[in-house]
């Protein structure tokens, strides 16, 4: 779902909307979580990653996630929604459907959340899972 989510925004709405405001906030959530998990990865797949790293990496997203989403994805979208309206973007496409784009994004709009909130709930899961296993092995 993230991956379907994040290509829609930068492929159907912030390539095609040239008048778009800046979408420094989103790019900036989502190039300082990958700043966290990389480095991590790495030192993991060599056998020492330090706490301090993993702790970051299944805390950041509690900030940054929210962040990248509401005031970038979900509020970029909200201000496209006009322009889609008046350059009827993907007309042709969504002619074999009963809806337009238009009426797609108000929609994904108002679904967002609560996809989002599924992924938001699974990253929690998976924090509490990593951290206890460090726990686990520092106890040892």
């Amino acid at each position: 779902m993230q991956w379907g989510g994040r290509t829609h925004f930068l492929l159907a709405i912030v390539r095609q909307i040239d008048e778009l405001p800046a979408v420094f906030i989103t790019f900036l959530a989502w190039s300082l979580s990958e700043v966290v998990r990389y480095p991590q990865h790495a030192f993991t797949c060599i056998g020492s990653c330090p706490y301090w790293i993993t702790y970051l990496r299944y805390t950041a997203f509690i900030v940054l996630y929210p962040v990248g989403l509401f005031t970038g994805e979900m509020w970029l979208m909200y201000e496209a929604v006009p322009f889609i309206k008046k350059k009827n973007l993907y007309a042709d496409f969504f002619s074999a459907f009963p809806f337009t784009y238009y009426t797609f994004v108000r929609v994904l709009l108002v679904l967002y959340p609560f996809l989002w909130l599924k992924l938001y709930l699974h990253l929690f899961k998976q924090r509490r899972s990593k951290l206890r296993k460090h726990d686990k092995k520092k106890m040892k």
